[in-house]
């Protein structure tokens, strides 16, 4: 079991909550979370890259200079490959749609979990009893990190209700938020530490999350 302590938003412990690490895969995969991390990587690419050929680039025809006599290579286009500013010679014309990777819905499950316990192990989850704000205001929320100890770049896990708390961290440099039910291997991995309340926590832990989001 792994004992997470709980603070309030001054920084002070005020609770633990004990973790169940079979929930979460039982040990850190780095092959699953690599695989993961890959997946969503390349979901995110368009293919949509595109390079002119030598007949798509704007510019004259004309021959640059005459075929003799010059004491330089012949040149004829200044449009040709071989040129600065000049076309390509096997240009990308067409959008590519074969960047997706597919996962086992499974697989995608258990490097979610195994992402979050790879942050347990490291002491980089940070768990507060309420994570809730009266309006939005940015200095709190900074306050609030700064006495966790938060010096890193910090994803936040929020409900979707808690949207003061959302619009406190939009001009914290370093600090994204999420929804607790999108929490996913590439997010995690991609920031040093993880803010989330007791509650949206332990829905994460216990799936109800994603059976709220079906209802």
């Amino acid at each position: 079991m792994i004992e997470l302590p709980i603070y309030d938003k001054q920084g002070k412990q005020v609770d633990t909550l004990a973790i169940d690490e079979a929930l979460l895969g039982s040990e850190v995969r780095p092959v699953l979370l690599k695989q993961a991390y890959v997946m969503f990587h390349a979901h995110q690419r368009q293919g949509s890259a595109r390079t002119k050929s030598r007949g798509m680039v704007d510019g004259s025809t004309r021959k640059l200079y005459r075929q003799k006599g010059t004491g330089h290579a012949r040149m004829g286009t200044r449009r040709t490959v071989i040129r600065r500013g000049g076309g390509v010679a096997f240009a990308k014309t067409r959008p590519r749609q074969a960047f997706r990777q597919h996962m086992p819905k499974k697989m995608r499950r258990l490097a979610n979990r195994n992402a979050l316990l790879a942050k347990l192990v490291d002491n980089e989850v940070k768990c507060l009893d309420d994570l809730a704000f009266e309006a939005p205001k940015t200095s709190a929320l900074k306050n609030t990190l700064h006495a966790l100890g938060v010096d890193r770049t910090c994803l936040i896990a929020l409900d979707a209700s808690n949207r003061n708390a959302a619009l406190s961290a939009r001009n914290l440099p370093s600090v994204n938020t999420i929804r607790i039910e999108q929490l996913n291997a590439f997010e995690l991995l991609n920031h040093r530490y993880l803010v989330v309340d007791r509650v949206s926590l332990e829905a994460f832990l216990d799936g109800s999350v994603w059976k709220k989001e079906a209802a």
